[in-house]
């Protein structure tokens, strides 16, 4: 599990991790929380039924472009697929459960 951290000048944290997508062998998924500090942001994402997730160290911390998409977005956590392509945008976490389901 690959990710990183970044601290705002606010004070608040935006965390990216990419884990295994959920019910896609091979396929990744790159989350991006907004959060008050790590702990809260990790706390967001096993809420969302992702447990084993974990962050060690600082290997791919959010590009500025992520985290000004993670700002903008009123939940303040997004996912797209793992490598991306320019098609891929990202979404809100509800179309991540969506797709799962689907």
């Amino acid at each position: 599990m690959a990710g990183g951290w970044v601290r705002l000048p606010d004070g608040s944290v935006v965390v990216a991790l990419s884990v295994p997508r959920p019910g896609g062998p091979g396929q990744r998924v790159r989350f991006l929380v907004r959060a008050a500090n790590r702990a809260r942001a990790l706390t967001r994402l096993r809420n969302l039924g992702l447990r084993a997730v974990y962050l060690r160290g600082n290997t791919e911390p959010p590009t500025p472009d992520e985290v000004s998409a993670v700002l903008h977005h009123p939940d303040g956590l997004v996912w797209r697929p793992a490598p991306h392509t320019e098609t891929d945008f990202w979404r809100p976490v509800g179309a991540l459960r969506r797709a799962a389901a689907g």
